[in-house]
This record gives structure tokens, sequence and C-alpha cells, in this order.
């Protein structure tokens, strides 16, 4: 992975000791967990986790704008990436959020003149946003921050729009990046939005024509372009994704929908091609090592795995689903939610918080997986790991721990 300047307040020594090891001694794809024996307590931490490429090229711009502009008032647009720890530390720096992550306003566009500086989030922002901030002469393609990724798959929707292909987007429709790809693709082709498989499933019937009516503009109210044509827009189609959606789902779906062949076009084509887009060279190669890190990891005993990221965060979220599937599962953002004796987990379907008492199970060594996601600090995850520690008095360090290690 490129090298980047991330602030020193979210590096972790040992964690970055762990990479350096990794790094050394293996391969890329060498997804096995590392295993951290200390002694009551054994960590199987996930092989990739943590700030991704596109995260630490945002931080590090963001940072770097709101450094060499102290003379002027600094606008987030939305939450920079998905983490409370790095958000507040930009609050904390006197930047000011534009929106919240659903999209209503914390400050009316009105009051931002062309004087100050609004940074775009990683997550990119729509064509109406960027619209409305030109109109107030404000600057945006020096504070733009959307991650090379998220630019790629816009990339690719241009492509296919080109070529005549409506375009599907695989992501949640709330999301600010769904959003802005949407609005990205839209100039180009007709553009719809699904969120699942199930989603898939309900717009195959009117690509093979078991469908014919108009139920189709009510599932698919808001999440389809203006003039969309279900009769005359599904028989060429490409798939592009939110780049934090769980790699495999975007790969049934695109395989489910490439093997649907256009009622009105049987015996047409003569090529899948003719019909589907190739677009498998979109997915993040991030989200992708830290789902398959994650699948490896599993396949180690444990009494229960413990996913650390921001609440708000998607990619983080697909991690949790992922080991829920297998073992009793933990979401926190940060070490204040656990003690001794309770942890406070985020149930990322109903978006709400539950005490957990006794998640400790009275035996040892207690046997945990841990991973982050990709927009966790390294310092939440050692933060994390070090008040786990410390309910054990008789536990090694995780400096003494990492100091042993080789591969």
């Amino acid at each position: 992975m490129k090298n980047m300047d991330v602030p020193n307040e979210y590096i972790s020594g040992p964690i970055d000791k762990i990479r350096k090891i990794r790094d050394a001694g293996g391969t890329r794809k060498d997804y096995a967990p590392t295993f951290l024996d200390f002694g009551p307590v054994q960590i199987y931490l996930a092989r990739h986790f943590g700030f991704c490429l596109g995260v630490k090229e945002a931080i590090q711009k963001a940072s770097k704008i709101v450094n060499e502009n102290s003379n002027k008032r600094i606008f987030l647009l939305s939450e920079i990436i998905h983490n409370p720890t790095v958000n507040n530390d930009f609050l904390k720096k006197g930047v000011k959020f534009v929106q919240d992550t659903d999209g209503s306003y914390k400050i009316n566009l009105d009051e931002l003149t062309s004087d100050d500086v609004v940074i775009i989030p990683a997550f990119g922002t729509t064509l109406e946003m960027e619209q409305e901030l030109k109109t107030r002469n404000i600057e945006i393609e020096n504070s733009d921050t959307t991650c090379r990724f998220v630019k790629k798959v816009w990339k690719k929707g241009f492509e296919i729009g080109q070529k005549g292909y409506t375009i599907v987007i695989h992501g949640k429709p709330e999301h600010e990046e769904t959003k802005a790809t949407f609005s990205h693709a839209v100039p180009h082709a007709p553009t719809i939005i699904i969120r699942n498989m199930d989603e898939a499933v309900e717009l195959g019937k009117y690509i093979v024509g078991l469908k014919t009516d108009d139920e189709f503009y009510s599932y698919f109210k808001n999440r389809c372009s203006a003039e969309f044509n279900f009769r005359d827009n599904l028989k060429k189609i490409g798939v592009i994704n939110q780049t934090t959606q769980l790699e495999t789902d975007t790969l049934e779906i695109i395989e489910y929908l490439k093997n649907l062949v256009p009622a009105e076009s049987i015996g047409d084509f003569n090529e899948v091609s003719d019909y589907f887009a190739n677009t498998s060279d979109t997915l993040c190669y991030a989200t992708s090592d830290n789902q398959l890190s994650v699948k490896s990891m599993l396949g180690f005993e444990a009494d229960f795995a413990l996913v650390v990221g921001g609440h708000k965060s998607s990619n983080t979220s697909h991690l949790v689903e992922i080991c829920e599937d297998k073992l009793p599962t933990y979401y926190i953002d940060s070490q204040e939610r656990i003690d001794i004796s309770t942890i406070e987990n985020y149930k990322w379907r109903s978006q709400e918080i539950e005490e957990v008492n006794n998640y400790l199970p009275n035996k040892k060594p207690v046997k945990i997986l841990m991973t982050g996601g990709a927009s966790c600090p390294d310092k939440d995850v050692e933060s994390v790991i070090n008040k786990l520690l410390s309910f054990y008095p008789e536990c090694l360090t995780f400096e003494e721990v990492v100091d042993k290690l080789s591969y």
C-alpha cells in the first residue's frame, strides 16, 4: 500500500510493527490472522484492517487543508469518514459540518461565501451539490478528498453509459457514496439502485418479462433516474457498486443478473457482453482484503468476535455481518464501550445499542477474534486491546507480545 502521512494520533506502535513484520514475512494475499498470546487472553487479529488508502488520503489532504487555512472558515460537507474519533478531531480544530450523514442541513448553504473552504469528504458528493458550491464561487477542486476507488466506479459508470448500457448500482440508497454515485451516473445513462439480492431478483422479473406492470415505479421509488423506462432500459445493463458493500454480495448479484437474458432479445445476442457489461474491475481491493481476512480469521476457534469501528460505517457493519454468522459478535466504536462486566454492543440492523452483561467467559484463556473497519484508526484498536488486557493483571503487555513475533 502507498505510504501516507497519517496524523500521529491515529498510529499504533505495536500494530505498525505487526504490519511491518507481516509485510516482510509474507504476501498481501496471506489472509491468516496474527496470533497474540497474552496468557489469560488470546487474540487473533485480522491480517488486514484499519485505514485503507482512500481514508488515509482523505485524512491527509483534509488535515493539510485545515493547517494551511487557519485564517479562513473551513467546512466539511459531511463527516470526512464514518469514524467518531476522526470527525471529532476535525471539530476540535474548528471545522464545521454542512450536513449530517442523512443529508439534513446543519448550516444553510447561503451562509457560505467564496472566502470559505469547503472540503468534499471521502464518499464524494453529488453533482447537484458541486453546482451549488460553484454558484457561490467556492473552489472545490483542491478540497476534494473523494476516494480514488469511488471515482473509479464513477468512471466505469460513464464508460458503460457511453456504450448504451443502463447502470445498476448495488448500494444503500441512503448512503452518501451511493447518492453521489447515482448523481454522477444519471447524466450518462438510465440508472437504478438496488440494495441487495432480493431487489436484484425483483429487477430480474422485469428483465425477463415475468413482470410488465407499473408496480416497478412504486417498488423502486426515488431509486431510478427520472425518465427510467423498464420496458426499454433493461435490455443492456451493467452493475457498479458502493465500494463498501460485501464483495460476495456484489459478485452474486452480477452473476445472477448476467444470466438473465432480456425477454425481448432472446436469440438476438451472440455474446454476454451484448447485453451485460463487465464491471468486475471496479471492486475495491481494500474492502475485499478486509472481508477475506475476517473469513480467514473465522477459521480459528474463539469465544467471541470484536469489531471496532464507527457505528455509521457501512464497511464495518459488513465485517460484523460476516462474523455474526459464526459466533457471538460485538460491534463497538471505542474502548469506552467496554468494562470488565459489560459491553455496549451496537446492533447495526436496528441501529440500537444494547448492554450485554458477562460478555467475558469465566475461563482462561479467553479467545477473541478482532478486526477494525477501513475507517478505524489503529490507535482505537490498540486502545480496545489494552483495555481488555487491563482486566487481567497477569497479562503480558501488547508491546511484550509483539516483540516476540516473527514470521
